[in-house]
């Protein structure tokens, strides 16, 4: 069987990830200008020589605020995808190895029931009763990943149940934890990795948002949601302000979404033969 090869389109997303990933890791150690120092004699400089992306009303740097910005929104969206899968995919697992029972019952109205609001309302209720900070904004958007994964995983692993390896596991005396664990969870890893790289880009989106309202990321820590939120009234004389935090949301998501796109059409084989 030949190999697949990797589309342009994924390699181009992987590209665009790796960028942002990079930029977000370099700000740990290294920022061309510090994010918390202001400098009023300089601000809202046009991108220049000296700060590519220009700077803001405060005088700081909007290419060393991306950089940092991008650790912000990193961290955020890959810890509430974390949260998501965890508590997601055993309760999906549990819900189908107990199709139709009780427990099924349970789980899945559950998910019904987060799912009735849009995330973004439930974002803001948990981080408007808690308070705004990166860290509820990690609970909220965690909190609305763990019944999509959930679902999934449920909807992929009922299909296996009736598969002949499993039933022959079933007979030999296996449990139905070590059955999912052993014999249906691997089988579901390539969809649980295409969802999570396209959660991912969903919790960037969300948590830009939630920093947009003021309920992420708080001062002084650089977030590209605030960023946009304080240079709306600025736009007509210093685009800079907006267009670069929002090309790099954009591109992020894209990047994300192209390799989530791609990853689906390398891991799954009736796709590739759809292809060729």
């Amino acid at each position: 069987m030949p190999t697949a090869k990797l589309s342009r389109a994924m390699l181009f997303g992987a590209f665009l990830s790796l960028l942002f990933i990079s930029a977000a890791l370099l700000s740990f150690v290294w920022t061309p200008y510090s994010v918390e120092t202001l400098d009023i004699a300089n601000k809202l400089q046009k991108p220049s020589a000296a700060h590519w992306f220009g700077t803001d009303h405060f005088g700081r740097d909007i290419f060393s605020m991306i950089m940092v910005g991008a650790r912000t929104s990193i961290a955020v969206a890959l810890v509430a995808v974390g949260i998501g899968m965890l508590l997601g995919v055993p309760l999906g697992l549990a819900a189908a190895a107990k199709r139709g029972g009780l427990l099924d019952e349970m789980i899945m109205r559950g998910n019904d029931l987060v799912f009735a609001f849009p995330p973004l309302v439930i974002a803001i209720m948990i981080t408007a009763t808690f308070g705004p900070s990166a860290t509820n904004a990690i609970i909220a958007i965690g909190v609305f990943n763990i019944p999509v994964f959930a679902r999934m995983t449920r909807g992929a692993a009922i299909s296996l149940w009736t598969r002949d390896y499993v039933l022959s596991a079933r007979v030999s005396g296996k449990g139905a934890a070590r059955i999912s664990l052993e014999h249906i969870l691997p089988n579901v890893a390539n969809l649980l990795i295409v969802q999570g790289s396209i959660q991912f880009s969903v919790g960037i989106i969300a948590e830009a948002a939630l920093s947009y309202v003021g309920l992420g990321a708080q001062p002084p820590i650089p977030s590209w949601g605030r960023m946009l939120a304080e240079s709306q009234t600025m736009i007509s004389f210093a685009p800079h302000l907006t267009v670069f935090p929002g090309m790099a949301i954009l591109l992020t998501v894209l990047g994300l979404n192209l390799v989530g796109d791609g990853l689906r059409d390398y891991l799954d084989p009736k796709l590739r033969r759809s292809k060729t």
